[in-house]
C-alpha cells in the first residue's frame, strides 16, 4: 500500500532542482521530502524531464525513496542553445558566477542583456505555460491537497500563481533565495521596462500564495513590506550524515567548501594570511588553502597577487557526500558572503552542515547579518567584517595555537533546531492548516 492510500494529505511540490542536480539547491527539498512522510504529508514531486543542471551529482539519487512520486514533463533551456555560442560564459552564467563588468566579454555582456531582458524572471519561463497545463489536470484527478513551489527559479512561483488562479488549490511559496534584491540582479543588464516587470511579478506572487516561505529573517522582514500574507522563517539545516574514517588534516587548513564568486573576494583575509606567512615560519610550514568547489578567476588572481597560490589546493565539484568529509576533516572552516546590504539575508545552505562538523568556522560577510546571528546563537565560530583586520588575524592565530596542541575543535550549542527533521516538522504545520 502506498503512502497516498493511507490517506495522508497530498501535497505538490514544483521544483527545478532534483537529483541527480548537485549543488546547494537540490538539498531543502530532497530532505524535506525524505521526513514529510513521518508527519502524514504525501509529497508528489513534480521536475523538469531534461534538465540543464550546471552540477550534477550522481550520489545524491539514492537518497529519493521508491514510494515518492515523481511527475516529469519536457523543458525547452535556453544555456543549452547560448552554450552554442559560448560553452564557458553559459555555463558559469547558469552557476551564478557573473565576472566584475570591467572585466566581461562582449559575448557575456550580450548573453547577460539576453538572459535579463528577454527571460523574466528567469531562464526556465519557458516552462510554465506546459506545466500549468499538465498539472491542472492532474490536480483534478489527483485529489492534491496543496502544492509548494520552490524558487529560484522564480518563474516556478508563476506556475504556483496560474495554478491557484485557476483551481482555488491551496498555495505556499518558497522562496530559497530573494527575488528583485538578490545580489546578482544588478549585474543582469536589466532595462527600467524589464525592473518594473519583475517587481510587479515579485509583488503578484506575495500577495497571491496562501503561505510564504523564507530562509531568513532578514527576507521576511523584506516580504512584509509588500504583502499582508503570512510568512514563516524555515532556515535550510542538517541531516545527520554517515561517513567513513578519516583522519584530520595534517596542515592547518582552512577549506571554503562551495561555489567562491567574484564578488567574495575578502582582501582583509588573503592580507591576513599572506602577513602571517611572512611573520611566522611554523605558519608558513603547517598552512594550506582548501578549495572544494568552483571557484572564480577573479578570486584565484587575488590570491596570487598576495603570494598565497603555493598553499593553495584546489579540488573543484566533488559530490555532496565527499564534501561532507572534507568538512569534517578540515582543521577550520570559510564561509564567505558578498559585503553588500543585499546578502544580508543570505544563508547558505552548507552554514549548517558546517555547523555540525565539529570544526570551527570562520565567516566573513557584511554587517548585522543573519549569518553573524546564526553563528553567534550556536557558538560554532567567529564571524568578520570586511574590514576586520586585527581581530580576525587574533582568531587566526589562536586556532593555529590551538591547532598546534591538538585541541582545535568547536564548541556548538543549540543545534538541534536546525535538524533537518525538526524542520519538516515545522513545514508539515504549515502545509496542514
Amino acid at each position: 500500500m502506498s503512502v497516498g492510500q493511507r490517506g495522508l494529505k497530498k501535497v505538490l511540490i514544483i521544483t527545478y532542482y532534483w537529483p541527480p542536480a548537485g549543488g546547494p539547491g537540490v538539498q531543502r527539498w530532497l530532505k524535506f521530502v525524505k521526513y514529510l512522510p513521518e508527519f502524514d504529508i504525501d509529497p508528489i514531486v513534480y521536475i523538469p524531464e531534461n534538465p540543464n543542471y550546471p552540477l550534477v551529482d550522481e550520489s545524491l539519487v539514492s537518497e529519493i525513496s521508491n514510494d515518492i512520486t515523481i511527475l516529469k514533463q519536457p523543458i525547452k533551456e535556453p544555456y543549452k542553445l547560448a552554450g552554442l555560442f559560448s560553452k564557458k560564459s553559459s555555463k558559469t552564467i547558469s552557476k551564478g558566477i557573473i565576472s566584475d563588468n570591467k572585466k566581461q566579454s562582449f559575448i557575456e555582456k550580450v548573453m547577460l542583456y539576453i538572459r535579463g531582458n528577454f527571460f523574466i524572471p528567469d531562464a526556465r519561463i519557458g516552462w510554465v505555460k506546459p506545466s500549468v497545463a499538465y498539472l491542472s489536470q492532474y490536480i483534478s484527478e489527483n485529489n492534491v491537497d496543496a502544492i509548494i513551489t520552490t524558487g529560484p527559479p522564480h518563474s516556478l512561483h508563476l506556475i504556483g500563481l496560474q495554478l491557484k488562479e485557476r483551481l482555488g488549490v491551496r498555495w505556499l511559496a518558497d522562496f530559497r533565495d530573494p527575488w528583485t534584491t538578490i545580489g546578482y540582479h544588478k549585474q543582469l543588464k536589466l532595462t527600467r521596462s524589464s525592473k518594473k516587470k519583475h517587481i510587479a511579478l515579485e509583488k503578484q506572487v506575495l500577495n497571491t500564495a496562501d503561505q510564504i516561505i523564507v530562509t531568513s529573517f532578514t527576507t521576511k522582514k523584506e516580504f512584509q513590506q509588500i504583502t499582508n500574507r503570512p510568512i514563516e522563517v524555515i532556515t535550510n539545516g542538517y541531516d545527520y550524515e554517515v561517513t567513513r574514517a578519516f583522519d584530520l588534516d595534517v596542515k592547518f587548513s582552512i577549506a571554503h567548501i562551495g561555489s567562491l564568486l567574484s564578488k567574495r573576494n575578502p582582501d582583509v583575509l588573503w592580507k591576513v594570511l599572506s602577513d602571517l606567512r611572512k611573520e611566522n615560519n611554523d605558519f608558513l610550514k603547517d598552512f594550506q588553502l582548501n578549495f572544494i568547489g568552483a571557484v572564480s578567476e577573479e578570486v584565484l588572481k587575488t590570491i596570487k597577487e598576495y603570494g598565497l597560490s603555493d598553499c593553495v589546493y584546489e579540488l573543484g565539484y566533488i559530490s555532496h557526500k565527499e564534501a561532507i568529509m572534507f568538512q569534517k576533516k578540515s582543521q577550520v572552516l570559510l564561509l564567505v558572503e558578498i559585503d553588500s546590504e543585499e546578502t544580508k539575508c543570505i544563508i547558505p545552505g552548507k552554514l549548517f552542515e558546517y555547523m555540525v562538523s565539529n570544526r570551527p568556522i570562520i565567516a566573513i560577510g557584511p554587517k548585522a547579518s543573519d549569518v553573524e546571528k546564526i553563528i553567534k546563537e550556536t557558538n560554532t565560530g567567529t564571524y568578520f567584517n570586511y574590514d576586520d583586520y586585527e581581530s580576525l588575524k587574533t582568531t587566526i592565530l589562536e586556532y593555529y595555537k590551538a591547532f598546534k596542541g591538538k585541541n582545535l575543535q568547536s564548541y556548538p550549542i543549540g543545534l538541534q533546531k536546525y535538524s533537518r527533521k525538526q524542520l519538516t516538522q515545522q513545514l508539515a504545520t504549515l502545509i496542514k492548516k
